[in-house]
């Protein structure tokens, strides 16, 4: 059973419950004040009708001269106010007055003066399909000592009755008639309650045939529970949306990495192995059959041969370690912080970088209000982050100057490694921290795998630092790193 079909059967169910409740308590209240004021009125007329009774006694039998009791006469059953009937137990005689005569009826009475005593009070009777309630009351003789009759004083309930029959099918035919109106817009609501329900389920449905994370649900209704239901689930789905297309990304960037990767160390390997297949094809063939190489010449061939293998080598660990730095990257793993000095630091890195490999002039700025300076970090890895731009200038600067200086701003120091290289284009910026990636221009001039900058920027963020990039085509790049730092002297 669907939702609204057990919204609507509980609402119907809570319904009937209230209008039987209701019908039974409206019911009771009009029985009890209806019939209670014709019982009020014969429990209030009887004992003055018993007054006027007078009792005559003759012979141990008990007659009653006259009923004529000043009664209020009608023509019909419904006119008569009262009706009075007493029979006698010592003679077996039935009087009543005149009106009872006029509709030919009598009360039941009991057979016996026992019998009377025992039903004293009120009761209903039905006489010929009429209804009355009468107050029955035994007649006592003081003289004899015996109940000798019993007096009846009853009232026509017949239009009570009817009321009652009326207000009982009002009731009953009201509250069928309420509950399957209710019912039926009760329906009609939950439908229309459900309705942006069943747009959930369609668009989950389409996004599970479709893969389409970009569907969302269209509600213009009431902030409700729904509503919030609906633009909770459109939160969710764009969340998943954007973690989708993140986990793409990371996918294609891995399996860029992976085929770069691929790309990068079969260039070695085939240097290698063509390397290795020359000295085995020199060094096993016969003397004959080299008439045109002596030993000199086999022994340079031979050493040329070993440094491209060493080269390539020394190439190929660098791949490695720069790959495993970015593996340890990925996997969230970070380093020991300690205080670092960073005067001393920089000033090393400095002196070190003059004898790296390079056709541009070093210039090196003054370090000086560095003093006392400290920042939490790792000082190997700065020192290899320093190294990766200050190479990286060296690599793209064939002639003219690379400089290396500090500024202060602001709480963070600015590491600069300015160069007057070839530049690169302002498009290529956002691009160039990314794994594997070098300018078109550079790519197969300048040596390198397109890592480095990868590694620097992974270096940079862990210490929660920032990279500012100037660059002009032609006419040189600056990089400035922007490190947050501490001046107070660390405790020893």
């Amino acid at each position: 059973m669907s939702i609204r079909w057990r919204l609507t059967a509980w609402y119907s169910s809570i319904l009937a419950i209230v209008l039987v409740i209701f019908g039974l308590v409206t019911y009771g209240l009009v029985y009890y004040y209806t019939y209670n004021e014709v019982k009020s009125q014969l429990m209030t007329q009887a004992p003055q009708i018993n007054k006027q009774l007078r009792l005559i006694i003759k012979g141990g039998l008990f007659e009653v001269p006259n009923l004529d009791l000043g009664l209020e006469q009608g023509r019909g059953i419904d006119d008569s106010q009262l009706y009075v009937q007493i029979y006698n137990y010592t003679s077996g005689v039935t009087k009543t007055t005149q009106n009872m005569k006029d509709l030919n009826i009598t009360f039941p009475v009991p057979s016996t003066a026992a019998g009377a005593v025992q039903n004293e009070g009120i009761r209903r009777v039905n006489v010929n399909g009429d209804s009355f309630m009468i107050i029955q009351q035994p007649i006592k003789s003081e003289e004899l000592g015996l109940v000798v009759g019993l007096l009846q004083v009853g009232q026509f309930t017949g239009s009570q009755d009817r009321l009652m029959n009326r207000l009982q099918n009002v009731l009953v035919y009201g509250s069928l008639f309420a509950l399957l109106a209710a019912a039926t817009s009760g329906l009609f609501l939950a439908r229309k309650s459900m309705k942006p329900l069943v747009k959930v389920i369609e668009g989950a449905n389409q996004i599970q045939s479709s893969n389409d994370l970009s569907v969302r649900i269209e509600y213009d209704g009431p902030p409700d529970e729904i509503g919030q239901l609906i633009g909770t689930v459109n939160n969710m789905l764009g969340r998943t949306e954007v973690f989708y297309k993140e986990l793409e990304d990371a996918y294609g960037a891995q399996r860029r990495f992976v085929a770069d990767a691929s790309h990068e160390l079969r260039t070695p390997l085939t240097t290698i192995r063509g390397n290795v297949d020359f000295l085995l094809k020199m060094w096993t063939t016969e003397p004959g059959e080299r008439p045109n190489m002596d030993e000199e010449m086999i022994r340079e061939l031979s050493m040329e041969a070993l440094n491209d293998m060493a080269d390539e080598g020394k190439r190929m660990s660098r791949l490695v370690s720069d790959m495993l730095s970015l593996a340890r990257a990925d996997t969230g793993k970070t380093f020991d912080k300690t205080p670092v000095a960073l005067e001393p630091l920089v000033s090393e890195v400095a002196r070190r970088a003059q004898f790296l490999e390079r056709t541009a002039e070093w210039n090196v700025g003054d370090f000086s209000l560095l003093n006392g300076i400290y920042m939490d970090g790792s000082k190997d890895y700065l020192q290899q982050m320093l190294f990766i731009f200050i190479d990286n200038a060296f690599k793209y600067t064939p002639e003219g100057t690379v400089r290396f200086d500090a500024i202060v701003y602001q709480g963070q120091v600015g590491l600069r490694i300015s160069d007057t290289g070839i530049g690169m284009d302002k498009s290529e910026v956002p691009f160039i921290f990314d794994r594997f990636y070098r300018a078109d221009e550079s790519r197969g001039v300048t040596e390198g795998i397109g890592l480095g900058l990868s590694i620097a920027k992974w270096i940079i963020d862990e210490h929660h630092g920032s990279v500012e990039v100037v660059t002009r085509q032609g006419e040189g790049t600056t990089f400035v790193i922007w490190l947050p730092v501490s001046f107070s002297a660390p405790l020893e």
